[in-house]
């Protein structure tokens, strides 16, 4: 989608996209709220647009057909070599294909997969490589970690289709993983047991990096979007989560330090 980006590690978080029933209000929202530029992306799915900040590419919107009601949420795409046989060793370890493998013009070839919790992924085999090119910057996407009932089993399952080196995360005794790769973070995965929301199940979470996370959770409500929980200090700083207003939550995250 950009290249401007240097080819990913397989594994590799590289892209984060979203899939809304309202494009052109989501646009404005996000524009809003991070500063977004857009301009028209691969149409293979339908209606696509990336966003671009100081005219480099961060993350995509997509429009979903008017009968197709699925849960709104942002997706992260992880870089693969092979696309096809991704998705082969997806399915042997027990996840399930959504969507392709396809082609998605110039971009490069993708799938939309599950993993065995339901937690939804892309994988994503760009030529160049492609991907989000803007990071450190208020807007642009700088983490991602999978919420979900326990760590173990699914841990298992992205180390062995990817290749993660798992390591427990702090604090210690909390059921956190670190997804680590050439001994750098690449993801995280946090059990949640019974604490899991019930209506949304197992989920991959997306932060954004912003300068004031307290402004930004007040500037969502303004625009129609919600507050999921207020402004605190977590692990990783000071965060809020958030949702737009078609119900897409994410975090906003103010610095983001993982080593």
């Amino acid at each position: 989608m950009t290249t401007e980006a240097t080819r990913r590690r397989p594994g590799a978080p590289c892209w984060v996209s979203l899939m809304v029933h309202g494009l052109d209000a989501t646009q404005h929202f996000y524009r809003e709220l991070f500063g977004w530029d857009f301009l028209p992306g691969p149409q293979q799915l339908g209606p696509y647009v990336r966003a671009l900040l100081d005219g480099r590419e961060v993350a995509g919107v997509g429009r979903l057909p008017a009968d197709r009601h699925l849960p709104i949420a942002w997706t992260p795409y992880l870089a693969s070599d092979d696309v096809d046989e991704t998705a082969e060793r997806i399915r042997m370890c027990g996840g399930t294909i959504g969507v392709g493998p396809l082609d998605a013009a110039d971009a490069g070839r993708l799938v939309i997969a599950a993993d065995p919790e339901g937690a939804v992924f892309g994988a994503w085999q760009a030529p160049a490589h492609t991907g989000t090119a803007l990071l450190g910057t208020h807007g642009a996407p700088v983490w991602n970690e999978l919420m979900t009932r326990e760590t173990p089993a699914v841990g298992k399952f992205y180390e062995s289709v990817f290749g993660y080196d798992l390591e427990p995360a702090a604090p210690a005794g909390s059921d956190r993983l670190t997804l680590r790769l050439d001994d750098r973070p690449a993801a995280s995965i946090h059990g949640l047991g019974r604490a899991l929301p019930r209506d949304r199940g197992s989920h991959w979470m997306t932060y954004f990096e912003v300068e004031d996370p307290d402004a930004v959770a007040a500037r969502v409500v303004d625009l129609g979007g919600h507050v999921v929980r207020e402004p605190h200090e977590g692990t990783c700083g000071r965060q809020a989560t958030v949702a737009d207003p078609e119900g897409a939550v994410f975090t906003v995250v103010r610095t983001l330090r993982r080593d």
